[in-house]
């Protein structure tokens, strides 16, 4: 391996890390906004990770699955946020 695909899975080893800090306030968060924010996030380093791994790795089947997976990402926030809505919470 290069020493740029080394830095490369270094930074995606990073985001996991990341991600699991952000794990705690996805479980202990006081607020259901603060759980929604935190589920966000690890979905967003989710996508960052698949995105590093793929440039690293040299393979360009794991954008794909980073840009479906953000998709998702984007439409679970949406349906979090309106079933938050329509149960009486203001997000």
């Amino acid at each position: 391996m290069t020493l740029v695909a080394d830095a490369l899975l270094t930074a995606a080893a990073g985001f996991v890390l990341i991600s699991v800090a952000v794990l705690y306030r996805a479980v202990k968060g006081p607020t259901m906004q603060d759980r929604v924010i935190a589920v966000n996030v690890v979905g967003s380093n989710t996508v960052v990770i698949a995105a590093l791994f793929a440039a690293a790795t040299d393979t360009p089947g794991a954008l794909d699955i980073a840009l479906v997976y953000a998709l998702l990402n984007f439409l679970m926030s949406i349906a979090i946020s309106k079933f938050t809505v329509e149960r009486g919470g203001v997000l």
